[in-house]
């Protein structure tokens, strides 16, 4: 009998909180179900700079809903157009995290996404470069590890996972393992 999947979870206060969103693009591939990562650009004073991630980012007042949030800065960072080469599946469960901008909170909304298109990429100035992982290598407990996490004076072992020697951590592996958790994908 099939697992049911899980209800993501979602936060009631949403609304008053600055939000963002992402793709969590997926395909079938030579070596199975494939996950769509991009490393981004590195820029001095990014937080984030070079770190594994999906595509995204922060709402805007034009966007309707987070939804269209993930589609537009998918297309926006990496070329890929998801209304017209992917099918669009669940939301999975909000991120709570602070922007890096202000320390403020922050909701990030994951969507999932089959990928049925080319993949000629055109990244903007904040995407250096993407790559598909195959989704067993997150069920591979032996490719879990740590990496270290330096804030002011203290440093932190934080979980990650090591794909080509670039660390896949953080935010975009609470997704990961919230996706993982859920068994949407096979």
């Amino acid at each position: 009998m099939a697992a049911t999947p899980k209800k993501p979870r979602i936060f009631p206060l949403r609304r008053w909180l600055q939000q963002a969103a992402v793709a969590v693009i997926h395909r079938q591939g030579e070596r199975g179900t494939e996950l769509l990562f991009i490393q981004r650009a590195h820029k001095p004073g990014d937080p984030w700079s070079g770190d594994m991630a999906f595509p995204g980012g922060r709402r805007q007042p034009e966007d309707p809903d987070n939804h269209a949030t993930a589609i537009r800065e998918t297309w926006e960072e990496t070329g890929l157009d998801l209304h017209r080469q992917a099918i669009p599946g669940p939301q999975l469960s909000d991120q709570l995290t602070r922007s890096h901008r202000n320390n403020a909170p922050m909701i990030v909304t994951p969507w999932l996404f089959q990928w049925h298109g080319d993949t000629h990429f055109h990244f903007s100035h904040e995407v250096a470069a993407a790559l598909w992982i195959p989704l067993r290598h997150f069920t591979d407990p032996e490719h879990r590890q740590t990496i270290p996490w330096q804030r002011r004076n203290v440093t932190l072992n934080m979980p990650c996972y090591y794909y080509e020697e670039k660390p896949v951590w953080g935010l975009t592996l609470r997704m990961i393992d919230d996706l993982l958790a859920r068994h949407v994908l096979g």
